[in-house]
């Protein structure tokens, strides 16, 4: 029997009241294709699936007491430790990039909560994203799914109470994704006004890092979606000098602390996916 390969990778944005709170939507569906192993990298975004026809298959989480199991839905926070999803060939959902600045307002509690975490959506949204599962299984196609999630943020949006991050934290949070992750902890508060300590305390609470790890994690993500996005062999020299990193030896280092292996190694284990499009781009 031949099996037909099916491999649709379509990213979109928010619609305009959403931007700044939410990334991007991914719609992945894939058929026929050989039993593989995922990294869920350490990102700059909370992370929302919803998926279509099968759960997600978690082998491991960021925490590693956490067990592994199927997901419907699942929300995790920010990481700094990879997932590993099993994928048997097939999977199809819709994946929400969620900015940790739009955490209180749309799922009505701060990134911090979630922090290293990933849990049953449904545990911590409730009935609100079983409604809204339902109707994305149920509709026909990518513009129609994406409009579903649209729709239901936004009436979380409108909902909710408008509590957002503080000013301060928000700016000092939009620094530091400007800057690649290449400031120090110092000087991301001297733009603020408070003491290091006590950005440390708001970040942990509001972004659920400290500003030096998620400082890690925002050069890191960088790192990884530039080497995606280059052709040929890796220039991994070159790489860790545009990233603002001391040297080749200190990125293979991160990697090995983020990703737990090697820039070439991932790009290997991921070179289908990223020629089908399933990453950022850089």
């Amino acid at each position: 029997m031949v099996v037909e390969v099916v491999d649709e990778a379509v990213r979109v944005g928010p619609a305009p009241p959403l931007r700044g709170l939410v990334g991007w939507y991914s719609g992945y569906r894939q058929r026929g294709l050989p039993a593989t192993r995922h990294r869920g990298l350490p990102s700059p975004w909370l992370t929302l699936i919803l998926t279509l026809d099968e759960p997600l298959s978690m082998a491991a989480h960021p925490d590693p007491a956490a067990s592994a199991g199927d997901y419907p839905t699942l929300l995790g926070g920010l990481h700094v430790t990879p997932a590993l999803i099993d994928v048997p060939g097939r999977q199809s959902g819709i994946q929400v990039a969620i900015s940790p600045l739009g955490a209180r307002v749309l799922l009505g509690l701060p990134a911090g909560a979630l922090a290293g975490i990933d849990a049953h959506a449904d545990d911590v949204l409730g009935a609100d994203v079983r409604e809204v599962h339902d109707r994305l299984r149920e509709a026909p196609d990518w513009p129609a799914r994406f409009r579903v999630v649209d729709g239901w943020l936004l009436g979380r949006l409108a909902r909710g109470r408008d509590v957002r991050a503080g000013a301060a934290v928000a700016e000092a949070w939009r620094r530091l994704l400007g800057a690649g992750g290449r400031l120090r902890v110092d000087e991301l508060a001297a733009g603020t006004g408070f003491s290091d300590r006590h950005l440390r305390t708001l970040f942990r609470t509001e972004i659920g890092l400290t500003p030096k790890a998620a400082a890690r994690v925002v050069r890191f993500d960088l790192a990884r979606r530039r080497l995606a996005a280059r052709p040929g062999p890796p220039d991994l020299a070159g790489l860790a000098a545009d990233c603002g990193y001391a040297d080749q030896s200190h990125l293979d280092r991160e990697f090995a602390a983020l990703a737990s292996c090697t820039p070439s190694a991932w790009l290997a284990q991921e070179f289908r996916n990223i020629q089908a499009g399933h990453h950022p781009p850089a």
